[in-house]
């Protein structure tokens, strides 16, 4: 939220640790596990902690935004009820998972991100060095295009090949694999003639999210 009317600058921590209580391994090795099992995908994942009310978005840790969405998700798709999660332990039978259970054996084969690089299915609309604008979209789901980006116009930086279309896979629509580019925002685009002129912000933007500009 950094960086947003009334949220102020991002106030690093030095030394931070990658979990500053015990919980919050708990609630990544949940989120991993049943990840790796089949629950859900990394985008769905991701969509339920986005839809979280804002008021318990704004009021939630980094990793307690975690929890909220974990829950929420595995009771939208049967896996646990809502009385099972409020009584803190299993009332019936659990839905079976997609890929069944793994041992401390798997850990490290699960712990290993697959790739999300596909075939392309057509040319590249556009090419390295083309002005684009970031289309001024508002999906109710999820989606990987920052929102400060809207309506502005960057250049081309890279092109990284087709990969599965996170907004297609956070709904179970499929992987619909699209083209990924890098493209390249001028500070003052993005904030105004007052920003510092040299300030440059690169993002990784799929081929819907652009127009030629």
């Amino acid at each position: 939220m950094g960086g947003m009317d009334g949220f102020g600058k991002v106030e690093a921590e030095p030394n931070e640790p990658m979990f500053h209580t015990e919980w919050e391994s708990r609630v990544l090795a949940m989120v991993r596990a049943m990840g790796a099992a089949g629950a859900f995908n990394i985008d769905a994942s991701r969509f339920y902690r986005e839809a979280l009310p804002p008021e318990v978005y704004l009021a939630s840790s980094y990793y307690k935004k975690w929890l909220l969405g974990l829950e929420d998700l595995l009771i939208e798709k049967g896996f646990v009820g809502a009385d099972e999660v409020a009584q803190a332990h299993a009332l019936k039978t659990a839905k079976p998972l997609e890929h069944g259970k793994f041992t401390v054996d798997d850990v490290e084969r699960v712990m290993t991100r697959g790739g999300f690089g596909r075939d392309a299915q057509g040319p590249a609309k556009f090419k390295v060095g083309a002005r684009v604008r970031a289309r001024n979209m508002h999906p109710v789901t999820h989606t990987r295009l920052p929102r400060y980006t809207h309506g502005h116009v960057g250049v081309i930086e890279r092109i990284h090949g087709c990969h599965v279309f996170p907004d297609s896979a956070a709904t179970g629509a499929g992987e619909n694999p699209q083209w990924l580019y890098t493209v390249v925002f001028d500070g003052r685009e993005l904030w105004g003639p007052d920003t510092d002129p040299t300030i440059k912000v690169s993002i990784d933007a799929f081929e819907p999210y652009l127009e030629p500009a």
